[in-house]
Formats: structure tokens, C-alpha cells, sequence
């Protein structure tokens, strides 16, 4: 067999064949590789470091030519001194909970029932799945529109199970239901993300498994807590942290559902964030406001990840 580095160097300068030739398989690799790492780098490095720079700064960015002052940490201290934002993290914490909560409870559900198989299970997969291939702006006008008090569909259902008349309230109004309406939005997309990543968890359970089990007369329940939960569990760790980060940083869908209230019921810290950057123009303390933000999720995940090796390696 022709030796791959020989094929690629035919017709090429003698000089550079005679080079090609000389070079490593790692070599050539690296030498394919490197320009798309050092872009990646690139793109993703220098906006971290000149936004690090610009939280120590007073800088605002609608005013270019204004005087920047450097400020140290001020803008960190006030950060974690204010008692709104601290309000907003916890605002945060319930919706990442509750929606991760109901999307793994009801997606390793889905995927337990598809598992086994029957007639149409292809056909109801694909449906299940369609909400997560719309876009989430798409998703926030859909259920902007269900939920209107006038026409919307939900508060007519409201209304069928607590009598309340359905044009008297919204879910989007005040009374405490806006932050659950988020929930119910985001839980109804991204469900499908986590079934097919528990369905994959369940399909890589491999048959003798059971069949040893029922040899040894284990009952459906003792299967389903000695095998099935023990081996998707890597795999539903693994939902979790996507969606957590996802969730922490969402917000397309939430500012077209709420906007952040009624008052800052829905105010999550990336809406809050954008308000400080993009409508009060406090560029060095949204800066700030940004990498704390930032440090928060990467610690959070790099425990996570290390608990999630950890149950990988039983």
C-alpha cells in the first residue's frame, strides 16, 4: 500500500515533497490544525482579555471620547455589594432548577417510553423533537401569543380547570405566574434535548444485562434501580450540565416572553446585564457585571465535571 504522506507530496515542488517527507504524522496534523486553533483563540481569547481590561475602567461606550478613568475593583465591589443583583442571581437559581427538574423528569420519562419499542415510535420521536429546531425567538412569539388574556389559548384552559374568567388575568401579568410561564416555555422546548440524550443512554444499556437479571429473577423495579438508573445516570449528568449553562445564559427567549417582568419578577442576570451594557451604557461595569458571570459557570461546571468523572469511572 502506497504510503499516504508519498500520495499527498506527488505533484508538489520537489523541494516541498522532499520537506512533506521529512515531516511526522503529528506534524502534518498540527500543520492542518494550528491556523483553526490559533482563529478559535483568536475569537475567543482577545474579547475575554479587552473585557477584562474594561472592568477596571469607567469606560462607556456611548461616549468614545470621554475621559476612561481607571477604577480598580470598584466596579466589582458594587457588583457584589447590590442587593438587586444578588435578587436576580436568586432569580436565576429558581428558573435553572425548576426547568432542569421538570426537563429531566419528563425527558427521562419520554425516553424510557420510546425505548420500548411500538408501532409509530419513529414517527412520535420526530414530533416530540420539533420544538427544539425552532428558533427561540420563534418560541417567544408562539407563546406570547397563547398567553394573551384576550385570544390565547392557556388562559382558557386557566380558566376551564379554575373558573377564573380567562380575560380577567394574564401569565405574563402580575400575581407570581409570569415566572412560572418561563418555565413552562422553556421546559416545553428543550425537553426533546434531554429525551434524546437519556434514549441514547438507554440504548447503550446492552441486553445480556437484563436478560442476566431475569435469570437471576430480579423484578422490573430492582432492574430498573440496580441497572437502568445507575448506567443512564452518567448520561442524565450530562443533560444537566448543558442545559445549566445553556439556562444561565438564556435570554432571547425570556425577553420576548417578559422583558424581565412585571418588575423584576422574570429579571434574570443576562437581562439585567444587557439593560446595564446595551440601555444605561455602563460598559465597565457591565464588564464586570459579565465576568463574574462568567467565573460563576466555569467554577460551577469544573466541579460539576469532576462529579460527573467520578460517577463515569464506578
Amino acid at each position: 500500500m502506497a504510503n499516504p504522506i508519498d500520495i499527498a507530496a506527488r505533484g508538489t515542488p520537489p523541494t516541498l515533497a522532499r520537506k512533506v517527507r521529512g515531516l511526522s504524522d503529528r506534524a502534518i496534523a498540527w500543520i492542518f490544525v494550528a491556523p483553526t486553533i490559533f482563529l478559535l483563540l483568536a475569537i475567543n481569547i482577545f474579547p475575554l482579555i479587552w473585557t477584562i481590561r474594561l472592568s477596571f475602567t469607567n469606560y462607556a461606550a456611548n461616549k468614545p471620547n470621554a475621559e476612561v478613568k481607571w477604577v480598580g475593583l470598584r466596579n466589582y465591589e458594587r457588583i457584589l455589594t447590590d442587593e438587586d443583583i444578588w435578587s436576580n442571581m436568586t432569580t436565576t437559581a429558581h428558573f435553572l432548577i425548576w426547568t432542569i427538574f421538570f426537563q429531566v423528569l419528563i425527558g427521562f420519562t419520554l425516553a424510557w417510553l420510546i425505548n420500548r419499542k411500538f408501532k409509530g415510535n419513529d414517527i412520535l420521536t420526530t414530533l416530540i423533537v420539533l420544538p427544539m429546531m425552532l428558533s427561540p425567538a420563534v418560541v417567544g412569539n408562539f407563546w406570547t401569543f397563547l398567553y394573551q388574556p384576550q385570544i390565547g389559548v392557556v388562559n382558557y384552559i386557566v380558566e376551564f380547570f379554575t373558573g377564573i374568567p380567562a380575560a380577567s388575568f394574564s401569565m405574563l401579568g402580575p400575581g407570581g405566574l409570569a415566572p412560572w410561564s418561563i418555565v413552562i416555555v422553556d421546559t416545553w422546548m428543550w425537553t426533546p434535548f434531554v429525551m434524546l440524550i437519556c434514549l441514547a443512554g438507554l440504548r447503550s444499556i446492552p441486553d445480556y444485562i437484563y436478560e442476566a437479571a431475569e435469570v437471576d429473577r430480579a423484578s422490573k423495579w430492582r432492574q430498573f434501580w440496580t441497572i437502568t438508573v445507575p448506567m443512564v445516570l452518567p448520561f442524565l449528568m450530562l443533560a444537566v450540565l448543558f442545559r445549566g449553562i445553556e439556562n444561565f445564559k438564556m435570554f432571547d427567549m425570556v425577553n420576548l416572553l417578559t422583558g424581565g417582568g412585571p418588575g423584576s419578577e422574570t429579571l434574570l442576570t443576562s437581562i439585567d446585564l444587557k439593560r446595564e451594557a446595551f440601555e444605561k451604557w455602563r460598559t465597565g461595569y457591565s464588564s464586570a457585571y459579565a465576568i463574574i458571570l462568567f467565573v460563576t459557570v466555569f467554577g460551577l461546571a469544573s466541579i460539576y465535571v469532576k462529579a460527573l468523572n467520578k460517577v463515569k469511572e464506578r
